[in-house]
């Protein structure tokens, strides 16, 4: 009976064995089986994870991964870390070159543009809209298209904004002296703030102070007969919120000295306004003045 026990129990004891292993085994089945699940991507995920690379930079056979939000380029053939690995370069999804360049570069290759072209370059796309709006490159512009004396000037509302100002009066300035050349008085009148502070400094030396009589002085001094041809040089400009000013000189065709001119402008209801002209006296070398209005 002592035997028959005993055979009993270590028929027992193998049963447990053999099911706690069994047990044992499955448990590390399941294990491998979701590990391998876990880190094999699916036939269409590997199917966007392995295909060639076609962006502009040398691969050499790399791979592009589009599991995530930015693209990664995988320079399996070029360079490599210290330990070995392949070395990976980000790139926006659907950037262009200009996009991907430091912006130090992006500065320097926008200061090659011209006023129309880096507004249109704005209105391409948001990544170019904020490289164009940049404040380094609207000031690299306005030192290119005007002067370099205003290089530590900090406009309150930034360079392009600047520089757009600096723009418009440049262009009311140039108004000014084709009115002088057509001998337009009525855009004149226009052209001048109707204000009892306004003066005008005519190169005869005479001085009118108020609109009325600014505007008596340029009908005399369109009915002049030697009012000799001349060009505008030298234009320098300085804007604040309400009011400019513009300095220049201005050759006749005679070949003499230039004249000195300074014009002041105020803004009122939208628009520009001439309130202040100033011209140099100018003599030949006979001594007769020579008028340039």
């Amino acid at each position: 009976m002592d035997s028959s026990i005993f055979v009993a129990a270590a028929g027992c004891l193998s049963f447990f064995v053999t099911l706690a292993a069994t047990i044992l085994c499955l448990l590390l089945a399941f294990a491998v089986i979701f590990r391998k699940l876990k880190l094999e991507p699916s036939s269409s995920e590997l199917k966007n994870l392995k295909k060639p690379c076609d962006c502009a930079c040398a691969c050499q056979g790399g791979e592009i991964d589009n599991s995530g939000e930015d693209m990664t380029v995988v320079l399996s053939g070029g360079g490599v870390w210290e330990n070995g690995g392949d070395m990976a370069v980000e790139r926006q999804p659907g950037a262009s070159m200009m996009e991907q360049l430091v912006p130090e570069i992006t500065t320097h290759a926008l200061s090659y543009l011209d006023y129309p072209s880096l507004c249109r370059l704005s209105m391409t796309n948001s990544l170019m809209r904020k490289a164009a709006n940049d404040d380094n490159a609207w000031k690299a512009l306005y030192h290119k298209d005007f002067t370099s004396e205003q290089d530590a000037l900090n406009p309150p509302n930034g360079w392009k904004a600047y520089y757009a100002a600096t723009r418009a009066i440049v262009t009311v300035n140039a108004e000014f002296f084709r009115i002088v050349r057509e001998r337009l008085l009525q855009e004149m009148g226009q052209f001048w703030l109707n204000a009892d502070y306004v003066k005008c400094f005519h190169a005869t030396g005479e001085s009118f102070s108020g609109y009325n009589a600014v505007m008596e002085s340029w009908q005399l001094a369109f009915n002049w007969e030697n009012v000799a041809d001349f060009q505008i040089r030298d234009v320098r400009t300085r804007v604040l919120s309400n009011m400019a000013w513009v300095t220049m000189k201005a050759y006749l065709d005679i070949g003499a000295g230039p004249f000195n001119m300074t014009n002041v402008y105020e803004f009122h209801n939208g628009r520009w306004y001439m309130v202040h002209h100033h011209n140099s006296a100018l003599l030949t070398n006979g001594g007769d003045q020579q008028h340039m209005q």
